[in-house]
């Protein structure tokens, strides 16, 4: 694959400073910290996101993972923390991106879309023009105890295209990724990036071998 077109990987769910210079090494462009969240894997202080955060370098973009739907509430977070990014992964009041706009500009604001079945596309047509981006996963926000990702499922990569080609902003795939699924994932949908968090891990914890696998993967991918 041209290098050009290559989509740009998000390793997610980042434990410390030698995982993010791990995942950056084998040539992630983003990283994901996740805080607090209702369910899911790897959520880290607020402390360590700060400290990662700062030790990301230029070019290398650092996700705030974060569940909280209120302007206020994720701006007071963000000051606290300091990434470039903010992931958004749960829907938020009327007019909030808005107010993300203009309490941070210049931060990056990727609004998480659960691909739960066609209302997901509507929902993704409806969010895009108030965002950067757009990241497709396969949690749940319905359940009582909601998914906001990390489930390691993969979901309907048909309506993952479909949304990929009827919004103006770039997408993100995400939801059950791996090294031996990856070139599908490519084909099918043509994401501008992925994102992988469980399908990189063993016990929890960042597995280089299997990363190496990935981008591999990925390199091998026409």
């Amino acid at each position: 694959m041209d290098a050009a077109r290559r989509p740009r990987v998000k390793i997610c769910c980042i434990q410390s400073e030698a995982e993010a210079w791990a995942a950056i090494r084998h040539g992630a462009s983003a990283l994901g910290l996740v805080s607090a969240m209702p369910s899911g894997p790897g959520v880290i202080s607020e402390e360590a996101i700060a400290a990662i955060a700062r030790a990301v370098p230029p070019g290398v973009a650092s996700f705030l993972l974060t569940s909280r739907k209120e302007a206020s509430a994720i701006v007071e977070q963000h000051r606290r923390l300091r990434t470039t990014t903010l992931q958004l992964c749960d829907r938020l009041e009327v007019g909030a991106h808005a107010r993300l706009r203009q309490a941070l500009p210049g931060i990056g604001l990727v609004q998480v879309v659960h691909v739960t079945g066609p209302e997901s596309v509507e929902e993704a047509v409806a969010v895009a023009p108030h965002v950067d981006a757009l990241l497709l996963d396969s949690g749940n926000p319905g359940l009582a105890v909601k998914e906001l990702g990390g489930t390691g499922r993969r979901h309907d990569w048909g309506l993952s295209r479909s949304i990929r080609e009827s919004v103006g902003v770039p997408v993100w795939l995400a939801g059950g990724l791996t090294p031996e699924n990856v070139t599908e994932a490519i084909a099918k949908v043509s994401p501008f990036g992925l994102d992988v968090c469980s399908g990189v891990r063993r016990e929890g914890r960042l597995e280089e071998t299997t990363l190496g696998r990935f981008f591999a993967a990925m390199s091998a991918a026409s």
